[in-house]
């Protein structure tokens, strides 16, 4: 039987709870006992725009964690806005998010030009730049950039692992490369020459760049053609690596194809190049493919299925990056229930550099989460991955970087 005196105990316990809730939140930016408000950008419009549905993928994977409660009873709110791939177009929408609608912190802003012009403001601000959508090196330094944490396998990785697989198996590999002038082109192709060594003089017969506004590469890739290579690294976002894999087809060149694992989806670069103009290009994969027959019931596939058809069914459940942007929606959550009723923007930092061997369902086997104080890259492992003009097929093993 509860007396007047217990009743009254619990009354003020429950009371103390909420206002220690309460005076947590205060502290916290973008938090409230009921809310906890994010933003981001990301390219709606402009150049790489095919990459704007992990933006609306995240806010459909919240709204699904919202109606199941949300985070310790908060809801999750995520203000994406529309940057078109524009660095001034960035900061102008990043202060926005920080100074109007009061963010607690930034999440999965996507691009290298576009983070780097506001890597500095946030840090300044000791405003989380959080699991940014990037492979960028720059983005793992946390003595110089403390607030500032990316998600995926850097480029210059990934590049060391195409390097290796050419000494590997092709060591008099006459290489043509095609990349995008920017800081992430620019650290693949600095990662690759590291990983080939002193043979990168001599394996290294063309390197051509484009930019992100041009209409197409067809020129560049003739070039190549022309030069004698019978490797092509193919460092380019989907829209022109469907193009240079078209291109590659119709000059009936037969290289050696490497292509980036941003630009691997099938819906989004493969099927537009034409599936059989793909079949045998290499890649490195760090997710299970939606098309690969091996994973249609596989527990996680079936329930991001599920998820896909309630919460975002205008999404093409052929395409990979609504796959990763799950993944890294799923890692956020995972954070925040880490911090508890602590979400201060120094604990979600904390948190976020605090994660061990965290297994999601649609990472490939073998590939884990980690992070430290000292290692802010969360996802290190890769699989090497061939296209059979269907999916991707797995090959070798794992391979940390």
């Amino acid at each position: 039987m509860l007396t007047r005196r217990s009743t009254l105990a619990g009354g003020l316990a429950a009371a103390g709870a909420a206002a220690t809730r309460r005076a947590r939140a205060a502290n916290a930016p973008g938090v409230t006992a009921t809310e906890i408000k994010i933003g981001q950008t990301m390219p709606y419009s402009g150049p790489v725009s095919n990459y704007a549905t992990i933006g609306r993928a995240q806010q459909a994977y919240f709204a699904m964690i919202n109606a199941q409660g949300g985070i310790n009873g908060r809801t999750i709110n995520l203000i994406s806005r529309d940057d078109s791939y524009s660095p001034p177009k960035t900061v102008e929408q990043i202060r926005t998010l920080v100074e109007g609608d009061q963010v607690a912190f930034i999440f999965q802003s996507l691009g290298d030009v576009t983070n780097a012009a506001i890597q500095r403001y946030l840090n300044d601000r000791r405003v989380p730049q959080l699991f940014l959508a990037d492979g960028s090196s720059r983005w793992n330094d946390p003595r110089r950039f403390p607030w500032t944490m990316p998600w995926q396998p850097s480029y210059q990785t990934e590049a060391h692992v195409d390097a290796k697989f050419i000494l590997d198996h092709k060591p008099d590999a006459k290489i043509g490369i095609l990349v995008q002038d920017s800081l992430g082109g620019r650290d693949y192709v600095d990662g690759f020459t590291e990983g080939l060594g002193d043979k990168a003089k001599t394996m290294i017969v063309k390197k051509l760049t484009y930019q992100a506004t041009d209409a197409t590469v067809d020129s560049q890739i003739q070039t190549l053609h022309a030069s004698g290579a019978d490797t092509f690294f193919n460092i380019s976002v989907p829209k022109f690596a469907a193009q240079a894999i078209r291109r590659v087809h119709n000059l009936d060149w037969k290289p050696l194809h490497i292509l980036t694992f941003v630009s691997s989806s099938v819906s989004e670069t493969l099927e537009p190049a034409g599936l059989e103009n793909s079949v045998g290009i290499l890649s490195v994969g760090i997710l299970k493919d939606v098309n690969d027959p091996q994973w249609q019931r596989d527990p996680g596939m079936v329930e991001w299925r599920n998820w896909m058809g309630k919460y975002y069914p205008d999404g093409n459940t052929r395409d990979g990056a609504n796959v990763y942007a799950y993944l890294v929606a799923q890692t956020l959550v995972q954070v925040l229930r880490q911090c508890g009723d602590d979400l201060s923007r120094e604990n979600v930092m904390r948190q976020a550099a605090n994660l061990h061997n965290l297994a999601l369902p649609l990472l490939l086997p073998g590939i884990t989460i980690n992070t430290g104080p000292d290692d802010y890259r969360p996802v290190k492992q890769m699989q090497p991955i061939r296209f059979n003009g269907r999916n991707w097929d797995l090959f070798g093993d794992v391979i940390s970087g």
